[in-house]
């Protein structure tokens, strides 16, 4: 009998009519006993209650339907299917009567929010008290929530829900930052935005299943096409405005070019690349904070940042040294991805405290004031404000002797970001505890370290009078070792472009020449998969031909391994790439025919391929 009975649930569950209504109260189930999502089953636990009322009738005109009569089943089993389906028939599924006043709260303190007025600290606490949110971290995982559905919001036509996500993000948000003076133990696990199951799926990731199969660059907006495999958007779109029909990788004709955006892989690659230290480029369609910020942010979430900024530099200039640091921590993650959080806070006037806490002992709160620093030194208006008080030489005090390595790389960012104005570029490069302290930081540092280290020379070489200042610090036989032992793509491509910028000049080329650079260089042409390398390469070799001529083309001569790296560049590159690839060759054959009539071999001079730049 009971081999009966679990036969016939089984076929039940299995019923067309049934299977998709199961599913669904499943999913429905789960989100609404997710853990991050308090916040946001509350605001639509009218839509919560709806979707439950249609399931439960969905079920009910299943079992109607349900052929019992040719089952081989019961009475009883009769009896209780019937007796199921006028439950489900008969069942109310209403918003309770506290959550219809909890929501009231929170429509209020969102309209308090929006008029520029601070709500009592006791309301706010009583709306976390009732959602079950007691810490930091369950605060925090809110946000983080909030933020994703933002994000997948964002990307439909009718964006029906912006607006109050982006209510509710505002108020988690607020609750956040003037709530919890203690970041408890799940704090430290949430500040790059993992989570630990994330965490150990990363761990078991290659950086191989995230290349485009077309570029083999990492994607940063993956798409799946009809064939089911993955593709970045602007490769897959130039594979197809070609007049392509097939899938790349499997050669099978497709029955639709539609493009599916993956989001699922996108937040893995993000992950990834946060993790490991590796820069990923949000397509600009597809910015976050454009997503937020450009016609879909409410003016509850924008009035309350201005108010949370206020308040969090009230802390930094008259808090303790602990409500210092949580000041100084929750800016960093205010300021990290937006744009308008960075203005915000630059007009509540948050550098000045800042620098001040770039002089703390404390080691915790020198680093979260200089990666804050770092954030908001992307803001244009930040640099002169950075600079005015003081900034450059106290970020260059944490680049030679910070409590922490990160705060030392986190200097190094903020002053690549400075880089971009000449006027700073020149302060920087007449200093000459610069250059060094960057140099140290590229011989000892963490990778983040060499790469924050790299980029920022390469922003003061774009002044030409900091060329010999490099050189003479020993930068060229540094980064040519270096390059030797990286493995990470980024740092390869970003010593490749400071040698390239410096061989454009004759005493630059002769440095990179004399460092025994030539047959790293070949090798990383070679063996690399980053298209940005190989051009970096190509660029290098021509500029050392050109400034070097008679020290570099005889070696590139004798290199089997050179010419089919050059004429693969030469097919797919682009078209300035493409041209520096097509001079590379005509001198190197050029060379060779001389040389092998038995002509004087040639001399070249810096001049006489200035048509190619």
């Amino acid at each position: 009998m009971i081999n009966k009975s679990n036969e016939f649930i089984r076929r039940i569950l299995n019923f067309p009519a049934i299977r998709p209504s199961e599913t669904k109260f499943h999913f429905l189930l789960d989100d609404c006993s997710r853990e991050d999502s308090r916040i946001w089953i509350l605001a639509k636990s009218e839509d919560v209650s709806c979707q439950f009322q249609m399931l439960a009738r969905a079920v009910a005109v299943a079992l109607d339907v349900l052929p019992l009569e040719e089952m081989d089943v019961s009475v009883e089993v009769k009896e209780v299917v019937e007796l199921v389906r006028n439950q489900a028939v008969k069942l109310k599924f209403e918003v309770e009567m506290d959550d219809e006043r909890m929501q009231v709260n929170v429509l209020k303190i969102l309209d308090q929010l929006e008029n520029e007025v601070i709500p009592e600290s006791r309301d706010l606490k009583r709306v976390l008290d009732y959602l079950g949110i007691k810490r930091w971290s369950a605060c925090n995982r809110e946000v983080k929530f909030l933020d994703n559905e933002m994000f997948l919001e964002g990307n439909t036509e009718e964006k029906r829900d912006m607006g109050i996500l982006s209510s509710l993000m505002g108020f988690m948000i607020y609750c956040r930052g003037t709530l919890f003076d203690v970041l408890d133990n799940g704090a430290g696990r949430q500040i790059n935005g993992g989570s630990t199951n994330a965490d150990q799926v990363i761990r078991f990731l290659n950086l191989d299943d995230f290349r485009c199969p077309i570029t083999l660059e990492i994607m940063s907006d993956p798409v799946t096409i009809a064939s089911g495999h993955t593709y970045d958007r602007a490769s897959i779109l130039k594979w197809f405005r070609a007049g392509n029909s097939t899938c790349p990788k499997t050669g099978e004709r497709l029955t639709s070019i539609d493009l599916v955006p993956n989001f699922a892989l996108k937040v893995l690659i993000k992950q990834y690349c946060s993790a490991n230290g590796i820069p990923f480029v949000e397509t600009g369609r597809r910015n976050r904070d454009a997503v937020r910020f450009v016609g879909s942010s409410s003016v509850a979430n924008e009035q309350t940042m201005k108010l949370l900024a206020s308040f969090l530099v009230g802390r930094l200039v008259g808090g303790t040294m602990e409500q210092q640091n949580k000041a100084a921590f929750e800016i960093r993650l205010l300021t990290k991805t937006s744009i308008f959080n960075r203005s915000c806070l630059v007009e509540a006037g948050a550098i000045p405290p800042l620098l001040n806490l770039v002089t703390s002992r404390d080691s915790s709160c020198q680093e979260n004031a200089m990666a804050t620093l770092l954030n908001l030194s992307k803001n244009s208006k930040c640099k002169s404000t950075i600079v005015g008080n003081g900034g450059l030489f106290l970020i260059l005090d944490v680049l030679k002797g910070g409590l922490k390595m990160e705060a030392r790389q986190h200097a190094a960012g903020t002053l690549f970001y400075l880089t971009s104005v000449e006027e700073y570029r020149k302060m920087m490069g007449e200093n000459p505890e610069f250059i060094p302290s960057l140099l140290e930081l590229l011989r000892n540092g963490t990778d983040r370290g060499k790469k924050n280290a790299l980029v920022t020379i390469f922003g003061l070489l774009m002044r030409p009078e900091n060329h010999w200042r490099v050189i003479a610090a020993g930068l060229v036989p540094l980064v040519v070792n270096l390059l030797k032992s990286f493995e990470r793509e980024d740092l390869i491509t970003d010593s490749l472009a400071v040698l390239s910028t410096l061989s454009e000049r004759l005493d630059g080329a002769m440095a990179v020449l004399y460092a025994g650079a030539l047959p790293i260089i070949v090798n990383v042409l070679s063996s690399c998969n980053s298209r940005a390398s190989k051009e970096y390469c190509v660029s290098l070799l021509l500029a050392l031909c050109i400034n070097g001529g008679a020290d570099a083309v005889p070696v590139l001569v004798k290199n089997s391994s050179l010419m089919g790296p050059l004429y693969s560049l030469l097919a797919e590159g682009n078209s300035k790439a493409s041209k520096k690839a097509s001079t590379l060759i005509r001198i190197l054959h050029e060379y060779n025919e001389k040389t092998s009539s038995g002509l004087i071999t040639p001399v070249f001079i810096e001049d006489q391929f200035i048509n190619v730049w």
